[in-house]
């Protein structure tokens, strides 16, 4: 009699993990990615300063990303946000980064649930490193990320033209309030 129960319960599972965001890019041609990505240059301090919506981030503000190399060479990623506001309760999730294409290093597979990865491709990254563009082979998620928290409305004009130039619709991207500096960003959550 149990096992009905956990056939059905797999079943919803599935199809909820099946149902996701609105794929944001038009054709079905995989957007290109960054011709090489230096992980060394990439790893530390990120902040979300546009993102596609979806329910895991719902409600989150202050947002950024931490990434470092773990012991076994892949990365670890811990990801911050304020519920409803910068004053909101902290949410910590960490996950676990690995290359998918060690040719470029800008395709890799991120999981923060167990043994599910999904892909998270850096389709530009500034020659600096201090700015950089996410998403996945079906445009459903898109994240604009920058060094710093507050980087101006032609830094996002000047994405927006990017990913609007690879077939992206970014009408409805949400932009959280971040912090008004580096300095003000709580460190809590981070590594020392």
């Amino acid at each position: 009699m149990r096992f009905p129960i956990l056939m059905a319960f797999i079943g919803l599972s599935l199809a909820a993990c099946s149902s996701g965001p609105r794929d944001r890019l038009a054709g079905d041609t995989p957007p290109p990615v960054a011709q090489e990505v230096d992980l060394d240059r990439y790893l530390g301090l990120w902040f979300e300063i546009a993102r596609a919506d979806h329910g895991f981030e719902q409600d989150c503000h202050g947002v950024t990303a931490f990434y470092e190399y773990r012991e076994d060479g892949d990365l670890r990623v811990i990801n911050r946000c304020w519920k409803n506001s910068l004053d909101g309760e902290m949410d910590v999730a960490e996950g676990h980064a690995r290359l998918a294409n060690p040719v470029t290093n800008a395709k890799l597979e991120v999981s923060f649930f167990g043994p599910f990865y999904g892909d998270y491709w850096i389709l530009d990254v500034a020659e600096d490193y201090s700015w950089a563009v996410v998403s996945e082979p079906a445009g459903r998620y898109i994240w604009i990320l920058s060094r710093e928290p507050q980087p101006g409305d032609a830094f996002i004009a000047e994405r927006l033209q990017f990913l609007n130039g690879l077939g992206y619709d970014t009408e409805g991207l949400i932009y959280p309030d971040q912090w008004a500096n580096v300095d003000a960003m709580p460190r809590e959550g981070l590594p020392e």
